[in-house]
């Protein structure tokens, strides 16, 4: 396992010093997934809620969640993304599984902008349907792929 590279000798925690790293093209990819009734996933699929297009209203929030991502994580670099894309996948009966795909040429990576993304996407999905399903799980947030920077290619292996 690496070094944790947040904390100094002593233990405190820091801010990693990025400034003499190289800027690359980054990317990373990942996921989560929401479970619910049956019923549930019908109504969004079919837009038959009250408060409106649940997919497009998550979408929205995931890509918002990314741009704080250095505000809300305490040590995460505050960085300008060059890209953000939040896809959904149903799966009959009860199932959406949230991916977000993030893009940077920086001096680090959009792990974290990624993982964030499907997290408030997924608490988004739940927020608007809470009201009849008060039994949804969020479920399986992961690192599914990363690219760019000296630490390589990352792919799950599912």
């Amino acid at each position: 396992m690496a070094e944790f590279t947040h904390f100094d000798d002593q233990g405190a925690s820091r801010m990693v010093n990025v400034g003499g790293k190289e800027a690359t093209h980054r990317v990373a990819r990942a996921s989560a997934s929401v479970q619910m009734m049956p019923a549930t996933l019908e109504k969004i699929t079919v837009k038959e809620l009250r408060k409106g297009d649940v997919l497009e209203v998550a979408r929205l929030a995931g890509i918002m969640a990314t741009k704080q991502t250095g505000q809300l994580i305490p040590l995460c670099h505050p960085i300008g993304l060059d890209g953000v894309e939040i896809r959904f996948r149903i799966e009959k009966p009860d199932t959406i599984h949230v991916e977000a795909t993030v893009a940077v040429f920086a001096r680090t990576g959009v792990e974290m902008e990624a993982m964030m993304a499907v997290s408030v996407a997924a608490l988004t999905i739940y927020d608007m349907c809470k009201a009849g399903d008060r039994g949804m799980e969020i479920n399986a947030i992961k690192l599914l792929e990363k690219s760019g920077g000296k630490s390589g290619h990352f792919i799950r292996d599912e």
